[in-house]
């Protein structure tokens, strides 16, 4: 798995938003993790936005989004901030800073966890990942989670992330 390193320029409407869905749900998916969603103002800088525009931004345990950010960016900052251990979680201002393993495990999470809100589904998050310009080796981000994620599977399972059956733990990860 590899991410583009600049945000395309697409029409937003071909991904889901932030604002397709309630905050409070949001907010209360991400609870158990200790994130703290922000809702900032249309039009308004995102804080901690590692990519800018409507991309959603990451400083300590506030994750920051718009009503226009992309409902998979919310989901991947919010996973790397799961993924991340926890020197990183206390020190994290913007940029990640996740290796290759960890990159994939977030990408896996993000999948997994969009099962978790009502009308969106790891179909749907692996099509805007797709539209969005994520890009995987085996062309999709829908043929890499069932084809070739065995590592990032792993990673989840060794961190005690998701289960042996590929359910959610909602803890974060501890070394």
């Amino acid at each position: 798995m590899m991410k583009v390193n600049t945000v395309p320029s697409i029409n937003l409407m071909t991904v889901r938003k932030v604002s397709d869905y309630s905050f409070s749900l949001l907010k209360s998916l991400f609870r158990p993790f200790q994130l703290k969603l922000n809702l900032t103002h249309l039009n308004q800088t995102i804080p901690g936005s590692y990519w800018g525009e409507s991309e959603a931004g990451l400083i300590g345990n506030n994750l920051y989004i718009r009503p226009d950010t992309p409902i998979h960016s919310l989901f991947h900052e919010g996973c790397h901030y799961i993924c991340m251990d926890e020197q990183r979680r206390k020190s994290i201002n913007t940029d990640a800073e996740g290796d290759y393993d960890e990159e994939n495990a977030v990408c896996f999470l993000q999948i997994l966890l969009a099962d978790e809100l009502t009308n969106l589904g790891r179909e749907r998050m692996m099509q805007d990942m797709d539209s969005w310009g994520y890009t995987f080796r085996l062309g999709s981000a829908e043929n890499w989670f069932k084809e070739d994620a065995d590592d990032a599977l792993a990673w989840l399972q060794d961190y005690k992330l998701i289960d042996t059956d590929k359910k959610l733990t909602f803890k974060l990860r501890q070394d």
